[in-house]
């Protein structure tokens, strides 16, 4: 009674929700089968063919008993199909072992349902070894889940013993070559795949290794059309461009070109965008990656505020699926490019989130709360979730918080010491990107309340603690540098204090930490934190109230 009240209720909810609005497919169905197996047994018109397979391959035995399974079972039209398309009589006649690879790929040993079909892998690998990738279609108005690009999901999250079941109208099928042999069957990427044969890494992207922390590799590959756009129309052109000892040399420019286009890790393009770069096999440089207008884009950065433009991945071109990783399609040609470490003079209240408020930005105060730990009311800003949970956004021409702070306007964060129960115990900062190199890191505040502070650089403790109640002594810039202080404004009660040296190895965004360590105010107010090279004059310039630099 209990089960068919409850599949009641959730048919009526069903009901209710279809009516007000169009969603994804994702209705619950409640049923009394015990397992996986039993189920699809029980409905012959849908999946008589796919229990044959079960059964033929012995895979059938272990979805009859219980575990943690996800399944997704083509119907008998779509198994038809395949075995049509495949020049099979029928399940009974088809080679055993090639159906055993086909019923893995549509095994995950975990239970998922659509909520984690989004728009790239699942989290989880196939029993076959290789990811599925999902997405949503909408078709004649009604939207679906696509599966791997080669079916739709037309039931989901059937609800048994042990596990779910999705139906799909096609059978799924793994991919059978790898990232080397995808790229050296298209004709459009010759001129890649001849620098990644000459430089080793087509053997690397040809390799499936068993330990699954080398065997995954995501590539963003060139076509020939985007190397001559770039004047680039031979690999002798490319070669000659680049190469300045041998290309298998590690150290040669073109294995650097090479080992720049590759990320260790499977990344699908719905995965790249979760993180702002990642490491490639070029050693210390990163790829960054945005979304921007829907689309992926690579190494789009503002270096002191200049935007260099990125490139970006053509969808229609890219997630494609090998057995050893994924390789996407750059629409245009890119390298790492050589910088020299440059100083950063970040205004720690210029962010997206307040800048996209003209109500408030650069006019009246508006303050940030978190509901949660997990909440994250500012994008590169994160801080402990305990009584005030709060950041504000602070401006004023008069007030003494703000008057000579840079924009005048700053962030004011409730820090306290672990003995604190009231009081965020740390704040976390997304840096803007910094070229690598050695630095020096200042903390610029308004000197008020005595708390003292812990400051971290991607996790590594910087060497002085910083009493942001502190306020810089006398003493001309010369001696002030020399016991770590500098006057960074034209003037009121701000200091900027040296919290130490940090060797960045990588050029991109990282992450800045304060920790109070002792003392608790509602009060501190951070204005800015400068990441100056270490042979740069460090207490010059000075910024004015309207934010520009003053050289003298």
């Amino acid at each position: 009674m209990k089960t068919k009240l409850t599949a009641l209720l959730i048919t009526i909810l069903a009901a209710l929700c279809a009516g007000s609005c169009k969603k994804h497919d994702l209705r619950l169905t409640t049923t009394d089968d015990v397992n996986i197996s039993s189920y699809l047994a029980k409905y012959p018109d849908s999946f008589s063919l796919w229990s044959g397979i079960l059964q033929r391959t012995e895979i059938s035995n272990f979805l009859d008993m219980y575990g943690s399974y996800t399944v997704f079972a083509p119907t008998n039209s779509g198994v038809q199909a395949w075995l049509n398309a495949n020049n099979i009589v029928d399940v009974g006649s088809a080679d055993v072992d090639l159906l055993k690879d086909i019923v893995k790929f549509h095994i995950l040993e975990d239970t998922l349902t659509t909520p984690s079909f989004k728009d790239g892998k699942l989290p989880v690998p196939t029993m076959h070894g290789q990811f599925i990738i999902t997405g949503a279609t909408n078709e004649g108005g009604v939207s679906r889940y696509r599966i791997n690009r080669q079916a739709l999901v037309t039931a989901s999250n059937i609800r048994l013993g042990n596990g779910y079941v999705h139906v799909i109208n096609q059978v799924l099928e793994p991919a059978r070559q790898t990232v080397a042999q995808q790229l050296a069957a298209n004709p459009d990427y010759s001129i890649f795949v001849e620098a990644l044969k000459e430089t080793g890494f087509y053997r690397v992207l040809d390799s499936i290794y068993s330990d699954s922390s080398r065997r995954w590799k995501t590539v963003l590959a060139e076509t020939n059309q985007a190397l001559a756009d770039s004047g680039i129309h031979s690999y002798a052109a490319l070669k000659a461009k680049y190469s300045n000892t041998h290309p298998a040399d590690p150290s040669d420019s073109l294995n650097l070109y090479i080992a720049y286009h590759i990320i260790p890790g499977i990344q699908f393009l719905g995965d790249i965008i979760n993180a702002p770069s990642y490491l490639t096999m070029q050693p210390q440089e990163v790829i960054s990656t945005k979304l921007i207008n829907n689309e992926v884009v690579i190494n789009e950065d503002e270096f002191n505020g200049v935007v260099e433009k990125g490139v970006l991945l053509l969808r229609n071109k890219s997630d494609n699926a090998a057995t050893n990783g994924v390789w996407h399609t750059a629409h245009a040609h890119f390298a790492a490019k050589l910088r020299k470490p440059t100083a950063v003079y970040w205004d720690l209240a210029t962010f997206p989130e307040i800048m996209k408020q003209p109500a408030y930005y650069g006019k009246q105060g508006f303050t940030f709360n978190k509901s949660s730990q997990e909440d994250r009311p500012i994008r590169d800003i994160d801080w402990h979730y305990n009584g005030e949970n709060y950041v504000s956004y602070i401006y004023n021409t008069t007030h003494s918080f703000t008057n000579y702070a840079c924009k005048t306007d700053a962030l004011q964060i409730p820090l306290g010491a672990p003995s604190n129960n009231n009081r965020a115990q740390w704040v976390e900062f997304s840096t803007p990107p910094i070229i690598k190199g050695r630095y020096k890191v200042w903390i610029c505040y308004r000197n008020r309340n005595s708390v003292t502070i812990n400051v971290r650089v991607n996790g590594e403790l910087m060497q002085r603690p910083i009493n942001v109640g502190q306020g810089y002594p006398g003493g001309n810039d010369t001696e002030l540098e020399s016991l770590g202080w500098k006057k960074y404004t034209l003037g009121g009660s701000f200091a900027g204090r040296l919290a130490g040296t940090v060797e960045l190895r990588t050029t991109e965004r990282h992450k800045l930490r304060f920790e109070a360590v002792s003392g608790s105010n509602r009060e501190i107010i951070f204005d800015m934190v400068h990441f100056i090279p270490v042979d740069q004059v460090q207490y010059l310039p000075r910024f004015a109230p309207d934010g520009s630099m003053v050289w003298q």
